[in-house]
């Protein structure tokens, strides 16, 4: 294990007291990649999962650990009551990050995940099979650009000669970069601050950098704190075709081809869209659970929080899908981040689209905005 990977599992983990399942993913992250060194992957960690219809019986007993951030998934499952109608035993580790959660699955110790859209494409130019199984899209941004007291971004351009967090391996990376790209700026052209994600909030707020880059609910939680210091941020109306408002469930290749864990991966994603799509229909229950009583901000902060989200749709994990994980490859290898320019078609596992079809069929929902 490279020294980067430790400190990603060890700052990217952040467990309450009392998540003895949690606090084991990582310590099994650790000691797994502590004794696999810096081997490269093997053979059959490449090979995707096999081109067969996903198994459907899941045995009693069948056990599945839920990779998390900041305790939203694991909040949601309880409170919409899909948790309790999971077929497998399934437990949550909570995490800060892309890239500790890839190190998590790379031990064997996750066998699904929570991500933005930067998470499979690591995986996939570290050679980990991890395959996208679902996606959720919201119409509205997925991360602002948050701008110090004393400073002033109202237009994009604005950002030229800024300090910028910069997370590598986070879908903030590609947002930061799409954000650049359509101001006609170079990286060069700013100073990017390399962080972890779990340091984006208290960078912008100790002033280690001019414009952080924040989802929900730092966003909100960052305004409501420092706007009368003089905070502010860059107007969403700047961030058309910046924002993918993506975020992906992926599982760890081996979990696949397990047919127990395959079949309980199935049918949490049956039920992960239920979920969803209850938070939708009863806002203000799940303000409550989520946004209040576990994140701690006011209702009204908390309904802040969900309309800047704007709708939900589960879009099919082809065509217009791989086009947009295409472009999120192409910014980031030609910004130099990974070595070779990768097929985003290899990181879907398009066997889940039947599962989404009649998931989102049985919820109400749609797999693709209203025209």
């Amino acid at each position: 294990m490279t020294a980067k990977g430790l400190v990603h599992v060890l700052a990217g983990c952040r467990l309450r007291t009392g998540n003895p399942v949690g606090w084991l993913a990582a310590v099994v992250a650790i000691v797994g990649m502590l004794l696999a060194g810096c081997a490269p992957a093997a053979e059959s960690e490449l090979v995707p999962p096999p081109d067969e219809p996903l198994p459907t019986d899941v045995p009693q007993g069948t056990k599945l650990v839920v990779a998390d951030q900041n305790e939203a998934v694991q909040t949601l499952m309880r409170a919409s009551g899909a948790h309790d109608e999971l077929a497998a035993a399934t437990e949550y580790a909570n995490f800060l990050g892309g890239p500790a959660i890839l190190e998590a699955i790379r031990a064997g110790s996750v066998d699904l995940a929570a991500v933005g859209d930067t998470p499979p494409i690591q995986a996939h130019a570290a050679g980990e099979s991890v395959p996208i199984v679902a996606a959720r899209k919201q119409s509205k941004p997925d991360y602002r650009f948050a701008v110090a007291p004393g400073v002033t971004v109202d237009r994009l351009t604005d950002l030229a000669g800024k300090r910028i967090s910069y997370g590598e391996g986070t879908g903030r990376q590609p947002f930061v970069l799409r954000a650049l790209r359509k101001a006609g700026l170079q990286p060069t052209d700013v100073e990017l601050i390399p962080l972890q994600a779990a340091d984006f909030p208290d960078a912008i707020r100790t002033g280690q950098v001019d414009v952080a880059v924040l989802n929900e609910p730092h966003f909100t939680r960052y305004l409501r704190d420092y706007r009368d210091a003089g905070a502010s941020a860059v107007p969403e109306a700047e961030l058309d075709g910046v924002a993918s408002g993506l975020q992906y469930l992926y599982a760890r290749g081996e979990a696949l081809r397990d047919p127990a864990k395959a079949a309980a991966i199935r049918d949490f994603v049956y039920k992960w869209v239920a979920a969803v799509t209850w938070s939708r229909e009863y806002p203000d229950t799940w303000i409550d659970a989520y946004h209040v009583d576990n994140q701690r901000l006011s209702r009204a902060d908390g309904r802040t929080v969900v309309e800047s989200e704007g709708a939900f749709t589960f879009p099919p994990l082809r065509g217009e899908l791989v086009e947009i994980q295409q472009d999120s490859i192409d910014i980031i290898h030609d910004a130099g981040d990974i070595p070779e320019r990768l097929t985003a078609e290899d990181e879907f596992d398009t066997r889940f689209d039947e599962v989404l079809d009649e998931a989102v069929e049985a919820a109400g929902a749609r797999r693709v905005a209203a025209g």
